[in-house]
C-alpha cells in the first residue's frame, strides 16, 4: 500500500535493552523515506526529469522511452528500460469512454522476493516477501479527467471582470503586487462558455495612470473584432508596459467613461462600467514579490490542494471501429512537464545560447545601483547617465628605498564622473592589527594630516598629498611628499570623487517659451462617485512629475498620479494640473458631474456645451 502521508515525522529512540520488532524497522524507513519525499516535492515539484518519451510505433502499438520522474508526493518514478505496449494491453484500456485519452505513469509498490516464515502467525502464512521492489505502472484514463486536475488559487494576479454573458467573459488581470520603474505584463482574456456559434466585439479605454506604455501614455485601447472560439477556449491578448515611479501605496486602473462598446454578432450590447482594478506598488524586486506569494502556501493550503499521484506522459487520439481501434495522433508538447534539474545547468546555458544573442537581454538589476569593477581597481556606478560621486582605491609605489623629502607620484586615475569641474579627496587606508575586541584586524582610513593622531599610535606614515585633477581628460594624479623616512613598499589611498554642478545644473536660468501641458480629455462627463483618470500631454518638453489638485472645497477627490472621483452632488469641478519642479507650466480640466438616469445623453451634451461657454480662461 503506498504511504500517503508524509509528516508528521517520528523516528526510533534506541536505549539499551529495547525490544525492536518489525513495526520499529518500518518506522526506521518511514522516517528516512518520507523526510526525502517531502524534501523532493517542495524543492523539485511533480514532472519529468529526463527520459519518458512516447513514440507510435503503428497503428496499434507505442513505445515508452525509459526515464525518471517525481509525483506530486516527491516519490521517484523510474522506467528502467524501454517499454513497447499494444495500447490495448495497457492498463485502463477497457474502462475509456471516448477517443481522447491520457496516458500516465505512476509510482508502484510490489513485494518480491519469497521466503520461507520461521514465526508463522497464521497456518496458511507459510511464506513472507523479504523485499519491496520500487517501480512504476502505465495506465490510460480520459482526456477529460486528466484535464480536471485542481489548482490552488492564489492572490497573485488580481483580475477583474469586463464584460460578461452566457457566452463570453472578458476579464483583464496582472499581478496584484508590482515593482516601481519595472515592466510587468497585462493581459486581457476572453473566454468561451457555451458552445453557440456568437461572436464577440468588444473596445474600450483602460486608464492606467501608475504605468506607462511604449508610447508614452497612460491608456491602453482595448480593440477585440469578432472573437468566435469554442467552448472552453480562450483567446489572450498581452500588453507590456512600465510601472512608474509614484510615492503612493497602490493605483488604479479603470474604464474610461463611455469608452466601452460590446457587440454579439455586430448588434450592441450593453457593456457596464465602472470597471475598477486596484494594484498595489512596492520598492521590492519581481523576484522578491514571487517567492514570496509561492513561500506563504502553508502545509494545511498544499493538502488542501491535493496531490496528482501521477505524472502525464502524452494526449492520444484514437479512433474506433467495431472491435478493433487506430492511434491517429500522439501530443507529448502541450501536457508533459520538466522538472529543471540543477545538474542539467550547464547544458541548459548552452542550449539556450542559440536562441540568446549576447547582450541581448537587459540586467535585471537596476543600472544605477550596479557596481562595476575597472582595471585602476575603483568602483564605479555603471549607469547611461553620469553619477555624481565616484570612489576607489589607488596606491603609489615606492621602491625599495623611500627617504624624507622623496616626492612619489601615482598613475593616472580615471574617476568615471566625465570630463568637467570634478573635486577630489583621498586618505590614507591601512590594516590595523587587533583593533577590536575580539582581536581580530580592522581596516583604517585617515583623511587630511595624519600627524593629528600620532598619539593613537597609528600607523599612517607622515606624507603630505596633493590631488591635480585634469578636467579636461576626466582623470586625475596625486602626489605624495614623505616627511620621514619609511620603509613601505606602498602607499594605499581611498580616494572619494564628486562632481560639482554648473550653468543650467543649478536650475538658476530656465526658459519656460513654448513649453505646456495639455489634457488629454479637458472636460468629462461622469456620474456621481464615477472615476476617470486626467492624462496630459506635454509640449516643447521632457515629460516631468505631475501634481494634481482641486480648486473647490467639496468638490470630490483627486489622487496624486490623476485619479479624480466625482462627489456625490452635482456640479462643475475644476483640476488644477501642473509640474511639480515648474508650478508656472500648469493646465486645467474640468468634470461635469450629473446623477445617473437623470438626464439623457442628448441633454448632457448640450449643457456640457453651455456651462463651457460660461468657464473662464485661466
Amino acid at each position: 500500500m503506498n504511504n500517503n502521508q508524509l509528516y508528521p515525522f517520528q523516528r526510533n529512540r534506541y536505549y539499551s535493552g529495547k525490544l525492536l520488532t518489525s513495526a520499529d524497522f518500518q518506522a526506521e524507513q518511514d522516517y528516512y523515506n518520507n523526510k526525502e519525499r517531502l524534501m523532493n516535492s517542495l524543492m523539485y515539484g511533480s514532472g519529468i526529469i529526463c527520459g519518458l518519451g512516447v513514440i507510435s510505433l503503428d497503428d496499434l502499438s507505442i513505445l515508452v522511452e525509459s526515464g525518471v520522474a517525481i509525483d506530486g508526493l516527491g516519490r521517484e518514478v523510474i522506467l528502467e528500460s524501454s517499454a513497447v505496449k499494444r495500447l490495448s494491453a495497457i492498463d485502463g484500456f477497457d474502462e475509456l469512454t471516448s477517443n481522447d485519452i491520457s496516458l500516465c505513469i505512476k509510482y508502484e509498490e510490489k513485494p518480491v522476493n519469497s521466503v520461507y516464515s520461521v514465526n508463522k502467525a497464521q497456518a496458511d502464512s507459510e511464506f513472507e516477501y523479504s523485499r519491496i521492489s520500487e517501480t512504476c505502472q502505465l495506465f490510460l484514463i480520459d482526456k477529460e479527467i486528466a484535464d480536471s486536475t485542481y489548482d490552488m488559487e492564489t492572490e497573485f494576479l488580481n483580475r477583474g471582470v469586463l464584460y460578461e454573458d452566457a457566452d463570453f467573459e472578458v476579464a483583464f488581470s496582472l499581478p496584484s503586487t508590482v515593482s516601481r520603474k519595472r515592466p510587468v505584463k497585462m493581459i486581457a482574456s476572453i473566454t468561451k462558455k457555451t458552445s453557440v456559434p456568437n461572436k464577440l466585439s468588444l473596445h474600450g479605454i483602460l486608464q492606467i495612470p501608475g504605468f506607462v506604455t511604449p508610447d508614452d501614455a497612460h491608456e491602453l485601447s482595448l480593440n477585440f473584432e469578432n472573437i468566435a472560439l469554442d467552448e472552453g477556449e480562450v483567446y489572450e491578448k498581452e500588453y507590456w508596459v512600465t510601472v512608474g515611479d509614484s510615492d503612493q501605496s497602490d493605483t488604479l486602473i479603470i474604464l474610461e467613461s463611455g469608452s466601452g462598446h460590446a457587440y454579439i454578432n455586430d448588434e450592441a450590447v450593453n457593456m457596464p462600467s465602472g470597471f475598477e482594478l486596484k494594484v498595489i506598488l512596492s520598492n521590492a524586486h519581481p523576484r522578491e514579490i514571487v517567492n514570496r506569494e509561492i513561500g506563504r502556501m502553508s502545509l494545511e493550503m498544499r493538502d488542501i490542494g491535493g496531490f496528482d499521484e501521477y505524472i502525464r506522459l502524452a494526449d492520444i487520439k484514437i479512433t474506433t471501429t467495431s472491435g478493433s481501434y487506430l492511434i491517429v495522433d500522439i501530443d507529448e508538447a502541450s501536457v508533459k512537464r520538466y522538472i529543471g534539474a540543477p545538474a542539467q545547468s550547464l547544458l541548459r546555458s548552452q542550449y539556450l545560447d542559440y536562441f540568446v544573442k549576447e547582450g541581448s537581454i537587459k540586467n535585471e538589476v537596476d543600472k544605477t545601483k550596479r557596481i562595476k569593477e575597472v582595471a585602476s581597481g575603483r568602483s564605479v556606478f555603471d549607469t547611461a547617465k553620469l553619477p555624481e560621486v565616484a570612489t576607489g582605491v589607488l596606491e603609489i609605489p615606492l621602491g625599495d628605498v623611500a627617504r624624507k623629502g622623496d616626492i612619489k607620484y601615482s598613475g593616472e586615475i580615471v574617476h568615471g564622473l566625465g570630463k568637467g569641474n570634478i573635486y577630489v579627496q583621498i586618505g590614507f587606508e591601512s590594516i590595523v592589527e587587533n583593533a577590536t575586541f575580539d582581536g581580530r584586524s580592522s581596516k583604517m582610513t585617515i583623511y587630511g594630516n595624519s600627524d593629528l593622531f600620532r598619539k593613537e599610535k597609528s600607523e599612517a606614515p607622515l606624507v603630505e598629498t596633493a590631488v591635480k585633477v585634469l578636467n579636461d581628460k576626466g582623470s586625475f594624479v596625486v602626489a605624495a611628499k614623505l616627511h620621514e623616512n619609511v620603509d613601505y613598499l606602498v602607499l594605499t589611498y581611498r580616494w572619494v570623487a564628486m562632481r560639482f554642478p554648473a550653468g543650467n545644473d543649478l536650475g538658476i536660468t530656465e526658459d519656460y517659451s513654448g513649453k505646456s501641458i495639455i489634457p488629454e480629455t479637458p472636460t468629462v462627463v461622469l456620474e456621481t462617485k464615477e472615476s476617470h483618470f486626467f492624462g496630459v500631454r506635454f509640449e516643447n518638453m521632457d515629460s516631468c512629475t505631475l501634481m494634481y489638485e482641486l480648486t473647490e472645497e467639496d468638490s470630490g477627490e483627486i489622487t496624486s498620479d490623476g485619479i479624480y472621483t466625482a462627489p456625490a452632488k452635482e456640479g462643475v469641478y475644476e483640476i488644477r494640473i501642473y509640474c511639480m519642479d515648474m508650478p508656472v507650466i500648469c493646465a486645467y480640466a474640468y468634470a461635469i458631474v450629473k446623477k445617473k438616469g437623470l438626464e439623457t445623453e442628448e441633454k448632457v451634451v448640450k449643457e456640457k456645451s453651455n456651462i463651457l461657454d460660461e468657464i473662464p480662461i485661466k
